[in-house]
C-alpha cells in the first residue's frame, strides 16, 4: 500500500496593515487562539504563535494538501474579519499584503520556538524591519527593500 509522509515546518511571518501597532494586549491571546483555531480546522499543526502588537510569527507543523499562499490567505481573511466583528480595535483592523515562510528542519524546532517565544524581548532590541530582513538574509531570499513591510504611518 503506498502512502504520503511528510515532516515539513514553517515560520510564518506578517505585519499588521502599516505595520499599524493594533495588536493589543488585552486580546492578543484571543487572537492567537483564533488564529489556531483556522490552521487547525485546514490540517495542520500550531507549533507556537506569538508576535507584537504590529505583526505575528507563526510556526506550523504544515499539512501538504493545501498550498502555503491559501493557508496564509484564509488566516488573514478570517482573523482580520474576526477582529472587525468582535470590534477589539478602535479602527479598520487589516494585515498588510506579503509574508515570510522559512522552511525548518525538525531538529531547529526547540531553537524557532524559543525564538518566537521571545518576540516581547527580543524586539526591545530590534525593530520588525531588522528582523524580517536578517531572516531574508539568513536564507538567503533576494528582496527588492521597496517591497519589505511598509513603516507605520
Amino acid at each position: 500500500m503506498a502512502g504520503t509522509y511528510t515532516q515539513l515546518y514553517i515560520q510564518f511571518v506578517f505585519a499588521v496593515k502599516f505595520r499599524a501597532a493594533l495588536i493589543h494586549n488585552t486580546w492578543e491571546d484571543q487572537l492567537y487562539k483564533y488564529i489556531t483555531g483556522i490552521v487547525q480546522k485546514r490540517g495542520h499543526k500550531m507549533l507556537q504563535i506569538n508576535g507584537m502588537p504590529d505583526h505575528i510569527h507563526l510556526l506550523v507543523g504544515f499539512n501538504p494538501k493545501e498550498s502555503i499562499s491559501n493557508l496564509i490567505q484564509k488566516i488573514k481573511s478570517n482573523s482580520s474579519l474576526w477582529v472587525n466583528k468582535s470590534r477589539l480595535c478602535n479602527s479598520r483592523f487589516q494585515w498588510q499584503e506579503g509574508y515570510g515562510a522559512f522552511s525548518h528542519s525538525k531538529d531547529s524546532l526547540p531553537n524557532v520556538i524559543r525564538y518566537i517565544e521571545n518576540q516581547k524581548s527580543h524586539h526591545k532590541k530590534m525593530s520588525m524591519r531588522e528582523e524580517y530582513q536578517l531572516l531574508l538574509k539568513k536564507y538567503g531570499i533576494e528582496y527588492d527593500e521597496r517591497y519589505v513591510f511598509n513603516d507605520p504611518e
